[in-house]
């Protein structure tokens, strides 16, 4: 039986698969992560620390021994150590491994949003269960959605698990309590974790945050950063420190702390840039010249199918089935890969089907069926298709709801930029991509020139900043992401309609060539330089921090991206 915590290296205990592990949200934490954050929150020989959903005692056993090192080596009382774990055979590990330790304390077994909360910890420590919102359900979430209530925080449903968990483990700390917990770097940026950010701003008096340049999970693509809270708020502001990895927490730097005062709704995600940048962006941003995506039309997701494989036909299906013209309805191949261009037009369509891409949807138009749908359709139901949650909750389950034709196809989970294309072939999209729906007075403008204009360098640091990095090192934007996008104004575009005409056998080619950068310094001279007015160095500012964003999130994906 191994005894005490984990040493660098060393591999974690098993207990369960790793399966059950991911349905519960249980990731192992690195020890040199554990072992820095109870070394930070603990401070005194008496302090009563709380571990909430302790897993295996990852913190419990750093914690006791920080309390027998500040104690000269005296034992550790048994109320002061205490350890909540909802996975009973977790918790019994947990109990295990302390008395292995030679450490005394209590592991409960039970829901950590059952427990009142006394506020009698100095410090709450650990790593809170992340279960996507999706798996995040039943009873749990509802009395992790009241604990959040109390504190007057109203969480969406796209809610992780560890939002509430935050919120309800600062209850349990005394008012100058310590809270250290590893949570995932969305706090920075997703659009649910606002509430929690505003909390915790509202909540402590102090707030730091340790951030990594490198993944620091084994095995695990997951972003964390390290919250470190105390005392009674507001606080005016946080700090950050960003470090390479976790063996950097040995030596950190204690002058490298930035402060960073966050706009009342706005993402955390400036904090990681330098403050030039930061302000210049803020600048750049209330200019008329820029305007968010939305100014210019409507985001929507295509047509959620249920079954893409079945639904989306290629040519040669097509004919094998003997489907009639009727039956079907032209798209945009599921997937993002062939919107290279400025515009996909009716011969890139043609080309890709040729191909043997799937360029059509089965639909059916109306009973009674043609004899090919009929056929096509108990093909489905032998298969099963008209059993997933889609097929099952739509009548009849082989009509998909269309989406109008959009004017512009947004692509939104991406390498290197989110890319706008002029739906020139007028195709319907599927829910690989997201439609924009110009505004009538701009419409002709925006089919003809946004997709050149939005290929800056500003847009490309703006969907950085309004975006998410996603594990792989992909960019994406949620629709309402899309609408905060940072583009040129349509009297922007409008003033440099000429040049931009000018340039777009330049920036076919250039794309053509998957060359952006020679794209984007295309345009930058256009729209940045002439059309705003912005010298050469706070261009370079742009670029600077775009390229660090893009670095910071392509490290994650193992720098190999690929494009998209």
């Amino acid at each position: 039986m191994r005894r005490g915590p984990l040493t660098p290296g060393e591999q974690i205990p098993v207990s369960d698969s790793q399966r059950q592990r991911k349905q519960r949200g249980a990731f192992f934490t690195p020890p040199e992560l554990s072992r820095h954050l109870v070394a930070w929150a603990v401070r005194t020989p008496s302090d009563k620390v709380l571990e909430p959903s302790c897993g295996e005692a990852s913190f419990l056993i750093p914690a006791g021994e920080r309390l027998q090192e500040l104690a000269g080596g005296r034992p550790v009382h048994g109320d002061q150590l205490r350890g909540i774990e909802l996975h009973e055979p977790s918790a019994a590990r947990a109990r295990e491994l302390l008395a292995g330790a030679g450490l005394q304390g209590s592991v409960i077994a039970g829901d950590f949003f059952e427990f009142e909360a006394p506020g009698s910890y100095d410090a709450v420590v650990g790593n809170p269960p992340y279960v996507r919102y999706q798996s995040f359900t039943g009873e749990a979430r509802v009395r992790a959605s009241e604990r959040a209530l109390r504190h007057g925080v109203r969480l969406t449903r796209l809610a992780s698990s560890w939002a509430p968990f935050v919120i309800h483990a600062s209850d349990f700390l005394k008012t100058d309590g310590r809270m250290a917990l590893v949570l995932p770097a969305e706090l920075l940026t997703v659009n649910y974790a606002a509430e929690v950010r505003r909390f915790l701003l509202n909540r402590f008096g102090r707030i730091r945050l340790i951030l990594f340049e490198e993944l620091v999970f084994p095995g695990v693509l997951e972003d964390v950063v390290l919250l470190l809270a105390e005392g009674m708020g507001p606080a005016p502001h946080f700090e950050v420190l960003q470090v390479r990895d976790a063996a950097a927490l040995a030596s950190l730097d204690v002058e490298g702390w930035e402060q960073y005062q966050p706009d009342a709704e706005g993402k955390w995600t400036p904090a990681l840039l330098d403050d030039t940048a930061v302000d210049l962006y803020r600048e750049l941003t209330n200019r008329e010249e820029i305007s968010p995506l939305l100014a210019w039309g409507e985001t929507s997701l295509g047509a959620v199918t249920g079954n893409n494989r079945y639904f989306s036909r290629t040519g040669e299906q097509v004919a094998a089935s003997g489907l009639p013209e009727r039956d079907l309805v032209r798209i945009s191949p599921p997937g993002s890969r062939h919107l290279r261009g400025l515009t996909f037009t009716e011969r890139a369509w043609q080309e890709l089907v040729r191909a043997g891409a799937a360029g059509y949807l089965f639909y059916p138009r109306k009973n009674p069926l043609s004899k090919a749908a009929a056929n096509y359709v108990a093909e489905g139901e032998a298969a099963g298709v008209h059993l997933a949650y889609k097929c099952r909750v739509r009548t009849p389950w082989y009509r998909v709801p269309l989406v109008q034709v959009p004017d512009l196809l947004l692509t939104y989970m991406d390498y290197e930029r989110p890319r706008l294309v002029t739906n020139q072939a007028r195709l319907r999209h599927l829910n690989s991509l997201y439609g924009v729906f110009l505004r009538r007075e701009v419409r002709q403008l925006g089919q003809d020139l946004l997709p050149m204009a939005a290929i800056n360098s500003f847009t490309m640091l703006g969907a950085e900043m309004v975006g998410r990095a996603y594990g792989g090192g992909m960019l994406k934007l949620e629709p309402r992401e899309a609408d905060k996008l940072p583009v040129p104004s349509p009297e922007l575009v409008n003033a440099c309609a000429t040049e931009l005409r000018a340039l777009r056998p330049q920036l076919a080619k250039a794309l053509r060539q998957n060359n952006l950068a020679a794209a984007v310094k295309l345009v930058d001279r256009v729209i940045l330089t002439k059309g705003m007015g912005l010298t050469h160095r706070d261009i370079q500012v742009i670029r600077g921090a775009r390229e660090f964003l893009f670095a910071r999130r392509a490290t994650r994906g193992g720098g190999s991206g690929g494009k998209n």
